[in-house]
């Protein structure tokens, strides 16, 4: 496993042109980017995820020349850059988290915390002379044992287990990870604005799963160094089904598709996970006229850390094919 890098890396500017259809995600996310930032912008940021800098320049290119809500118009470039999580980051990553839990009620700042706190594993993506310091991305992965006592954990455990009460089979499968196995289980925690360019993912996922491994040698006590030698991931994301799944697949109707995935790689996620299952959500969003058919549903998982060379090569894959 290669350490971390202590030399500037670099990465290529790619253009990116939004779809009508991803303009209308965009628009549904809990966040947009910066409305005053409406002429090109350029800039230049460092990133602790290598211990140096990582500049990821970009041309964006939304379609359309005018706009009727203040969102970009014409080319915009920006660096993003990937930073340990710190403090600052606080107001930030709590917007990106919002819905996490979709309306529930729970102790979210105490969520938040725990992610700022963990700065040996976990990414902030941001972008360089940002007044606001505004968040654009984060991923990390928490063990579930070590943060068992949290008031925030003891909720999130009883969400994912009162949504999976109804799944036969799923729920004892969930009950033993969350309790008996916490101990090698992370809860991968990825969330960002929808329209945050993808080829950001696989560096931005490369550098969690690196750090991951670099903390079962690096941490100060064994404690530490094993909270992180994950063999299980639970992950818990956001998908729009389709409101006649059961009887498009009766048909076998492949004309529309029967998941439309808000981020690519919970598809990937989705293929390799041990199991699965959706549950409608509650929070209220206006849907664009592109998913009139779809509903917004919450989608757990559950992956086998052994599967995750299988997902980097894949989303590699994924990412350069689009």
């Amino acid at each position: 496993m290669p350490r971390r890098p202590r030399r500037h890396q670099r990465f290529k500017s790619w253009p990116i042109t939004f779809s009508p259809f991803g303009r209308a995600l965009a628009r549904m996310g809990s966040i947009s980017m910066p409305k005053r930032r409406s002429e090109s912008i350029e800039n230049n940021t460092p990133s602790s995820a290598s211990n140096g800098f990582i500049k990821h320049p970009l041309d964006e290119k939304p379609e359309g020349s005018e706009s009727s809500d203040g969102e970009f118009d014409g080319v915009v470039q920006a660096d993003f850059a990937f930073f340990d999580p710190k403090p600052n980051d606080f107001h930030g990553v709590k917007t990106l988290l919002q819905t996490y839990l979709d309306v529930e009620e729970w102790d979210l700042s105490g969520f938040v915390d725990l992610i700022l706190e963990q700065t040996t594993v976990g990414t902030v993506v941001k972008v360089e002379d940002d007044e606001d310091e505004g968040v654009f991305a984060l991923v990390t992965a928490l063990n579930l044992w070590r943060y068992r006592e949290q008031r925030c954990i003891i909720k999130l455990k009883d969400f994912l287990l009162v949504k999976a009460s109804q799944e036969k089979g799923i729920a004892d499968q969930l009950r033993l990870l969350l309790g008996e196995q916490a101990h090698n289980v992370g809860l991968l925690v990825s969330q960002r604005v929808v329209n945050l360019p993808p080829q950001l993912l696989p560096p931005l996922y490369d550098s969690l799963f690196n750090e991951v491994s670099w903390a079962t040698e690096d941490e100060p006590t064994e404690d530490l160094r094993n909270s992180f030698r994950f063999k299980h991931y639970v992950i818990l994301s956001k998908i729009y089904k389709h409101k006649n799944a059961e009887q498009k697949r009766k048909l076998s109707d492949d004309s529309v598709e029967e998941i439309v995935y808000v981020k690519p790689e919970d598809e990937i996620f989705h293929k390799l996970s041990l199991w699965s299952f959706c549950f409608p959500l509650r929070t209220q969003q206006p849907a664009p006229h592109e998913l009139k058919n779809y509903r917004a549903m919450g989608l757990i998982m559950a992956v086998e850390a052994d599967k995750i060379p299988s997902f980097r090569q894949e989303l590699g894959s994924l990412i350069n094919e689009t």
